[in-house]
């Protein structure tokens, strides 16, 4: 197991700019959502590819817009 295929709670915390505390992640667990971690002995460990498709998974995909911008007439 290489440690750099997996984040800690806090280190996915700091993935999500602090977005995502560490008390969330553990009520995620306890509720069975959020994204899919593997437990060794106590410790808690999230596979990035996991985290990243996690991600896609929760991506909000916008609309294509009509109007890019606004067209601004002058009179002369």
């Amino acid at each position: 197991m290489s440690d750099d295929q997996f984040l800690t709670p806090e280190e996915v915390s700091k993935r999500y700019r602090d977005t995502v505390t560490v008390g969330t992640l553990e009520n995620w667990r306890a509720l069975g959502i959020g994204p899919s971690y593997i437990k060794v002995g106590k410790a808690v460990l999230y596979p990035i590819e996991e985290l990243n498709a996690w991600d896609r998974n929760n991506m909000v995909v916008c609309r294509k817009s009509k109007v890019i911008g606004r067209s601004r007439i002058t009179d002369g």
